[in-house]
């Protein structure tokens, strides 16, 4: 008899134990489901946060590009071809700057407001500053005219707004780290 009272007592401890932990887990669950989505969002806004990263240093590298491409040094010295005329080269310029211009017009998104307006004020600063020089130049005339005028103006800039605003992007990215 005392076989079958601790085999019953057992079965009876173990069904409550089993209801126990039955209770407990389901009480428990919701919590460690929630745990769980949380960890898992967490991890989804790191890798979120390390994609906009990575964007935001493409889109500073692209600004420093676009600048070094619309300066009037480099551009003159890609564009200029033997024998061109001044008017033929002024449309190969602007339409060099607007290309590039509308090559990289999203990357506003990831630069800040500020930045982005001093870019955008140099890009139509840059196409002015070929249409002025232009003026008392003839059309028909050697593009080499063209390319010296804009050049003595250049020199005659204190601070080349070019690289101020390679610098200003520059400080942009020490910034964000």
């Amino acid at each position: 008899m005392n076989l079958t009272h601790f085999l019953w007592q057992t079965a009876t401890l173990a069904v409550g134990g089993s209801m126990i932990v039955l209770v407990a887990y389901f009480l428990v669950k919701g919590t460690i489901d929630r745990y769980m989505k949380s960890k898992n969002l967490r991890e989804t806004n790191r890798d979120d946060k390390m994609q906009l990263l990575q964007l935001r240093l493409q889109a500073h590298e692209r600004m420093v590009i676009f600048v070094d491409r619309i300066n009037p040094s480099n551009l003159l010295i890609r564009l200029h071809r033997q024998g061109i005329e001044v008017g033929a080269l002024q449309n190969m310029i602007l339409n060099e700057v607007k290309a590039e211009y509308q090559h990289n017009i999203t990357q506003q998104l990831y630069i800040d407001s500020v930045t982005w307006n001093i870019i955008l004020k140099l890009k139509e600063d840059t196409i002015a500053m070929i249409n002025n020089a232009v003026k008392g130049l003839s059309a028909e005339g050697p593009g080499l005219e063209l390319s010296r005028k804009v050049l003595q103006h250049m020199s005659t800039i204190e601070e080349n707004p070019y690289e101020l605003t390679i610098g200003l992007i520059k400080q942009n990215i020490h910034k964000i780290f």
